[in-house]
C-alpha cells in the first residue's frame, strides 16, 4: 500500500505538480454547472454551455494525447463536458420544444 501511495505521490501528474492541481481546481466549473441543474432553463446561457461543452471535449482528447496521461484532466473535462452538453439540451427543450418556447424561437428568428 505504501508503494502505491508513494507512486501516486511522484507520478509526473501528481499533487507535487500543478499538472495534478490545475484539473483538480477545475472541478470547481463542474460542481458549479451541476448547481446549476436546478436553474430555470431561461436563464441558460448558449454561449456560455457551448464553451463549457467544447471546452470538455477537446481538453478529453488532448488528456489522452499527452504523456503522461493525466487522468484527473481527462475525468473532469469528461464532466465538463457531460454538464454543458446536458445544460444546452435543457435550454434547447425549453426554447425550441416547449410550448412557452416556440414563442421565444419565434422572436429570436424575427428579430
Amino acid at each position: 500500500m505504501a508503494s502505491k501511495i508513494q507512486a501516486f505521490l511522484n507520478h509526473p501528474a501528481g499533487p507535487k505538480t500543478i499538472h495534478f492541481w490545475a484539473p483538480t481546481f477545475k472541478w470547481g466549473i463542474s460542481i458549479a454547472n451541476i448547481a446549476d441543474f436546478a436553474k430555470p432553463p431561461e436563464k441558460i446561457s448558449y454561449p456560455q454551455q457551448i464553451a463549457v461543452a467544447c471546452t470538455g471535449v477537446v481538453w478529453s482528447r488532448y488528456s489522452m494525447v499527452i504523456t503522461p496521461k493525466n487522468w484527473n484532466l481527462f475525468s473532469v473535462n469528461v464532466a465538463m463536458a457531460g454538464t454543458g452538453l446536458y445544460q444546452l439540451s435543457r435550454k434547447i427543450r425549453q426554447d425550441y420544444f416547449s410550448d412557452g418556447g416556440k414563442e421565444v424561437a419565434a422572436a429570436s428568428l424575427e428579430g
